[in-house]
């Protein structure tokens, strides 16, 4: 069993052909809201690429609420935007899902052996499910939708926190492709730590200026929720996700000598 970090479109056409297991990381925000929307009580979330698929699926599930992002900004008209700390709201409802990115990453990698969404703040639970499945895990970067040029060292940082996370319950790490990369983002982490990289991220500047600057320390965190998103099939346009950790009995991180922040 191998691990890659391969980002972008690339990543998941990666883990699709090779069916490998896909962990999708958009570390600001969606990996995390997805997370804390699940850990709050939400019943599934319905993950679509675009903003007209995310009204269209709510004219079939008038009950749903509406929560995504453009730009880092909520959509008019949605219940809620992209931020984790909004997510109380999704308790005991269904919640279609769209933002520029981390959304229609994970429709992208739909059809790879499983997908995930993770993140800081469930590194160790999302590894855990991850190597359950006894088979190459393909932790994806995000990046920018538009722009696959896009410096998104939050994610890259996040990805690296996961394997970190893998690398304490299991043991030492088979890289395949991207070792060297993690190898770079490993080093980092121990060097400047998760929350300064955080910090010093292009997108978070990007937040700072619509004002949702307290969401780059939140998402930072390690280990907040023991909550595993995962796709588990389709509705029409959208991938259904649930809390896989609800249905697999995984333990908490604190149980792999992992803190239950980042300090």
């Amino acid at each position: 069993m191998k691990w890659h970090l391969i980002a972008g479109e690339d990543g998941c056409r990666f883990a699709v052909e090779n069916k490998c297991v896909a962990i999708v990381v958009d570390a600001l925000r969606a990996s995390a809201t997805a997370a804390y929307m699940l850990d709050a009580g939400a019943i599934e979330i319905l993950a679509v690429r675009e903003v007209d698929e995310a009204h269209a699926l709510k004219r079939d599930c008038p009950d749903a609420l509406l929560a995504g992002e453009r730009d880092g900004l909520p959509l008019d008209g949605f219940d809620l935007g992209n931020s984790p700390r909004e997510a109380a709201i999704a308790r005991g409802k269904r919640v279609i899902f769209t933002t520029t990115t981390g959304a229609g990453r994970l429709v992208q990698a739909w059809g790879a052996h499983a997908v995930y969404m993770g993140s800081p703040v469930n590194a160790a639970a999302v590894a855990q499910a991850a190597l359950a499945h006894q088979r190459d895990i393909v932790l994806v970067p995000a990046g920018l939708m538009r722009d696959p040029a896009y410096n998104a060292q939050e994610d890259w940082a996040g990805a690296a926190a996961i394997a970190m996370a893998g690398e304490q319950i299991a043991g030492a790490l088979n890289f395949g492709e991207g070792g060297h990369k993690y190898t770079y983002w490993h080093d980092r982490i121990l060097c400047d730590g998760v929350a300064a990289l955080f910090e010093s991220a292009p997108h978070a500047q990007a937040l700072r200026g619509v004002g949702m600057a307290d969401d780059i320390p939140f998402c930072a965190q390690l280990d907040t929720v023991n909550v595993v998103p995962m796709a588990i099939g389709t509705l029409g346009i959208a991938v259904r996700v649930i809390n896989a950790s609800k249905r697999q009995g995984f333990s908490s991180p604190k149980e792999h000598g992992r803190p239950a922040r980042d300090s």
